[in-house]
């Protein structure tokens, strides 16, 4: 299981503010990553050029298997093969309309070797086109072979903690004040509307990992960490009460529109601060209802492969508001949760599955992943204000 990441670092692909000093990153490294963790992006820039090799047949059978249920398919003589390439083929019409891509034509090699090299062949060809793709597999549908693919919005691994102390001294710094609103509408339309997990309720994840620092705290609390611990959580606490208060009061989604419409922005910090509320708003409206748990299931959705295994990593453990991203505190937060991570099998991520039976399809992954990057984006403005910090 790789570990979770706080790396919340710029999407390349848009204009972004950058201050005069070293920003800080939005989501933070964990430990365990191979390279620094990115942000995900929609670009395909970069990736290598896949391409067809001399022969296409030799390469399949040199480095290509089949996975069990397409191996028991693939068993079938007589009616019930013709049957089978029949289906598959009316089912891969479906998928390839469906993604835009061009099948490879495979009939002329036979049966069943031209249903590996087909699945063989679409799913590279899925790899390029499909940002969120993640497998293929041609399964049994009653009496029917039908291909399913499953589509997964790529979290990195990444802790997306959205800190409320900076937006509190926003609102009490009179530069960044109206920006501070515009950030608060969008926490609101976070917490009310998307159900991200706020530290301070009782039901959340990260309620009882400040609890558990609190205890270690006041154990230690005649020494000069304990001291500084203390007074972290106390801020924490005290901070946190406040601005839930501030962020569950629906007066910010009420006046939302107007905020945005009516901020003038006087510097760059300000300007990204309308934009982040802009898209928030955006998403909001073309999205009214949905919330981080719409498409939230298993990394292995199709095979089943952890039906039985209770310690999947939950969404609502790593998207959630918390304090703030400096000091004692937060160092300690970061191991407990990264320990906590690494006993976990599989991380929960928006996950779509879409079975080609011919009818119609459904399902997106636009919300999802528009979220995550609008949570990334606000989570590096409220990390890095240099008017802002103390």
């Amino acid at each position: 299981m790789k570990h979770a990441t706080t790396d919340y670092s710029r999407n390349d692909q848009h204009a972004h503010f950058h201050p005069a000093t070293a920003a800080t990153p939005a989501i933070e490294p964990v430990r365990g990553l191979d390279a620094k963790a990115k942000r995900r992006s929609s670009s395909k820039e970069g990736q290598a050029t896949v391409r067809t090799p001399g022969s296409l047949t030799d390469a399949f059978l040199k480095t290509t298997f089949l996975p069990v249920q397409e191996k028991e398919i693939c068993t079938a003589t007589g009616k019930e093969a013709i049957k089978t390439e029949r289906d598959f083929y009316q089912s891969l019409s479906g998928l390839a309309a469906h993604y835009g891509i061009e099948p490879l034509p495979t009939r002329e090699y036979g049966y069943p070797y031209n249903i590996a090299l087909s699945l063989w062949d679409t799913e590279r060809r899925l790899k390029d086109t499909c940002r969120y793709f993640d497998n293929l597999r041609v399964l049994r549908q009653g009496k029917k072979t039908v291909l399913v693919s499953e589509e997964r919005c790529n979290t990195g691994y990444s802790l997306y903690y959205i800190p409320v102390v900076p937006l509190y001294r926003m609102l009490r710094n009179r530069k960044r004040r109206t920006a501070a609103q515009l950030l608060l509408s969008v926490c609101t339309y976070l917490y009310h509307v998307a159900q991200v997990p706020y530290y301070r309720q009782e039901d959340s994840y990260l309620y009882w990992t400040y609890h558990m620092l609190k205890d270690w705290a006041e154990e230690e609390q005649e020494t000069d960490s304990g001291d500084i611990y203390g007074g972290e959580i106390h801020v924490a606490e005290w901070t946190g009460d406040r601005m839930e208060q501030k962020i569950r009061h629906r007066d910010n989604l009420k006046y939302f529109r107007q905020r945005v419409e009516t901020f003038k922005a006087g510097d760059d910090y300000d300007r990204e601060c309308l934009r982040v509320a802009s898209e928030a708003l955006a998403l909001y409206t073309a999205y009214p209802d949905a919330h981080i748990y719409n498409n939230a299931y298993p990394k292995a959705t199709v095979s089943d492969e952890y039906d039985d295994e209770p310690e999947i990593i939950g969404i609502e453990k790593y998207v959630s508001f918390f304090a703030d991203r400096k000091g004692l505190l937060y160092d300690s937060l970061y191991e407990m949760v990264n320990t906590d991570f690494n006993e976990g099998p599989a991380i929960q991520e928006p996950t779509i599955r879409k079975v080609f039976d011919g009818k119609p399809i459904k399902g997106s992954l636009d919300f999802d992943s528009r979220l995550f990057e609008l949570i990334g984006d606000l989570i590096f403005l409220l990390s890095n204000d240099n008017d802002n910090r103390l």
